[in-house]
């Protein structure tokens, strides 16, 4: 059974899919959504994240935002990348938790979504992975780069769509970057850097 925090998170977020059209156009909401045991585990970038309190958002986000940060502290947040030369840079700038799907107390199958926050004056090199992938800017804002498109800077309500196993890169300037991330496709299989040898 969920706690409050959660149930509040699941509510927010399909609320959240049904009103963002770039959302709902982009994948239909799982259902069902299960309860699942799920340790959590902190990053000190939750606790830069949280910091922001000045960081605005949109009235039309606000719900799903707030909701979110109440339940980052609870949340497992990822090691993506851990495992390798430029894992620790990585983790020390670029940080997410997995809202609804596989590893997260709101278990479901088919679709795999995530709240990530990046730390100002970060370049996230490029990659690429076979999920169809969407970023929704809560707050803040980020350069985004996709192989073969001009870069494109995106402020909160705006989305970005990465099509399946399509180099993109995300640079952030003088702020941070808030933002929702939904896959949807093969969403098992983990990024592979397209910089071969990223800036450490």
């Amino acid at each position: 059974m969920l706690n409050t925090t959660w149930q509040a998170l699941l509510e927010a977020t399909r609320a959240l899919h049904r009103d963002v059209p770039a959302l709902s156009d982009f994948c239909d909401f799982p259902d069902p959504v299960t309860a699942r045991a799920c340790d959590a585990k902190h990053d000190p970038l939750c606790d830069a994240m949280l910091g922001q309190t000045a960081l605005p958002t949109l009235p039309a986000l606000q719900v799903f935002h707030q909701s979110a940060m109440a339940a980052a502290r609870s949340a497992q947040w990822r090691d993506t990348y851990r495992d390798t030369a430029f894992g620790e840079t990585l983790h020390a700038h670029f940080g997410s938790f997995e809202v609804v799907g596989r590893d997260t107390v709101l278990g479901a199958e088919g679709m795999r979504s995530f709240l990530v926050y990046q730390a100002p004056g970060f370049h996230y090199p490029m990659h690429h992975h076979p999920a169809e992938e969407i970023y929704l800017v809560l707050a803040g804002w980020g350069e985004f780069h996709l192989q073969g498109q001009p870069s494109r800077r995106l402020e909160a309500g705006e989305t970005a769509l990465h099509p399946e196993n399509a180099p993109h890169a995300l640079t952030t300037h003088d702020a941070p970057l808030v933002a929702y991330v939904v896959w949807k496709g093969d969403v098992e299989k983990k990024p592979v850097w397209t910089e071969t040898d990223p800036p450490i």
